[in-house]
């Protein structure tokens, strides 16, 4: 680690770190905007679960293919003008939310909601790993996904509350206004959000990095990225489950009241929030992410499988989602430096945001597919089957995740011969 890494000092590293994480929270906050406002929507629209599963589709299919797209913008014109421009197009999103007078407009806010929340992955990681220095990482990366997990927390008291008291136009409208506030936020402070001439900072503990061949897209080509975008397809399709219908599950399974099964879901998250603190200290400390991962992921998969079984009692519902949420917060930081270490160091640093865009966009994916899959099962009144499938996402993702991590290690091996 180069001297100059070591000398940065940490109140800099602090106030990127905090930045990025308000911008994360929001983006994680505008994922949950429309689930929360599921009941109001269906009765004024009459809807049913699969057409309101179907915004959600709408929001991550544009994020996805706008995700592998912003990496190849941040590589070139930089991270700082793309996170602006995704928290921007978030509060117009939820302008014309609010503003919205049927399914259609419902479906174009969706759009640019998804717009706006593509450029996140690509632009949050590349700031993080040009502008923090490299001992650090391991709690920046924990930060990142607990400022998430907040913002996942907030939305669904925020927007539900606002909307019981003053209806749902204007819970849109107040979303609008938190994430406008966080634009205005990063305009003020953007110079502490410069990537270009912090790259230095950036210490690669991998060799000389890898061109893959010349070409723009030879991280392609590489087997490990396509292990860590299977990862996030299935871990984050899991999640995708219990954002959009964690409530009706658990409300139906459990015979729970709507209050105490939005409850679950925010018990969930905030499992996760507190598992994230941990998991940022355990990645700093050892070298097998992946392990790390599959242990996590294995507990949460159990805990899912015992949900489904309803044999234990009602109250033990909140307990049970929120040790399922530690151990997915657990993994998150593990999982971050698992995508830095097997793909990003072999493609030097110029790269960080088309692979991070690529690799992510596994996660937008996941969470567009599961409502078109899982949504009819609801409609039909399988309300535990969703709970068995979450657990057999989450055992893929942590086989995925092992597989990733044996490749590292005989990358290391293999270096360790020739020197």
């Amino acid at each position: 680690m180069s001297s100059v890494t070591q000398a940065v000092p940490l109140r800099r590293d602090a106030e990127v770190i905090g930045l990025v994480g308000i911008a994360h929270a929001s983006s994680h906050f505008f994922h949950l905007v429309l689930p929360p406002l599921f009941p109001w929507l269906m009765k004024e629209f009459d809807l049913t679960y699969t057409q309101v599963g179907f915004l959600i589709t709408v929001f991550f299919v544009i994020s996805g293919i706008g995700q592998a797209v912003a990496g190849f913008v941040v590589d070139r014109v930089g991270a700082r003008p793309v996170l602006l421009f995704g928290v921007g197009t978030l509060a117009l999103s939820g302008v014309l939310l609010g503003f919205a007078g049927g399914y259609s407009g419902l479906i174009a806010a969706a759009a640019v909601a998804g717009t706006g929340n593509s450029i996140f992955h690509p632009a949050d990681f590349t700031l993080l790993n040009r502008r923090v220095s490299t001992r650090r990482l391991g709690h920046a990366f924990s930060v990142h996904g607990l400022s998430g997990n907040l913002g996942w927390a907030l939305a669904p008291g925020f927007m539900a509350g606002i909307a019981t008291l003053a209806g749902w136009h204007v819970a849109a409208f107040c979303a609008a206004a938190l994430a406008a506030a966080v634009f205005l936020l990063l305009v003020v402070r953007r110079d502490v959000l410069h990537d270009h001439a912090a790259e230095p900072l950036v210490a690669s503990r991998a060799g000389p990095p890898e061109t893959g061949g010349g070409s723009q897209f030879g991280f392609l080509r590489s087997g490990a990225v396509w292990m860590c975008f299977i990862f996030f397809l299935c871990a984050t399709g899991a999640f995708g489950v219990l954002q959009s219908y964690a409530p009706a599950i658990l409300g139906n399974v459990y015979g729970l009241p709507v209050a105490m099964a939005t409850a679950g879901l925010t018990g969930y998250l905030l499992g996760s929030a507190g598992g994230t603190v941990v998991g940022g200290f355990v990645a700093a400390k050892t070298e097998n992410s992946d392990r790390v991962i599959g242990l996590a992921l294995g507990g949460s998969a159990l805990v899912a499988l015992l949900l489904a079984s309803a044999i234990l009692p009602a109250w033990s519902v909140l307990v049970l989602m929120a040790g399922m949420g530690f151990g997915v917060g657990v993994a998150g930081p593990s999982r971050d430096l698992l995508v830095r270490k097997a793909a990003t160091a072999r493609f030097g640093k110029s790269s960080y945001g088309r692979i991070y865009g690529f690799v992510y966009s596994g996660l937008d994916l996941g969470l567009a597919t599961t409502p078109l899959i899982f949504g009819p099962m609801l409609d039909q009144g399988r309300f535990s089957a969703p709970l068995v499938g979450i657990a057999v996402l989450q055992c893929l993702a942590l086989a995925s995740a092992a597989r990733v991590g044996q490749g590292v290690r005989a990358g290391r091996a293999a270096q360790g011969a020739g020197s």
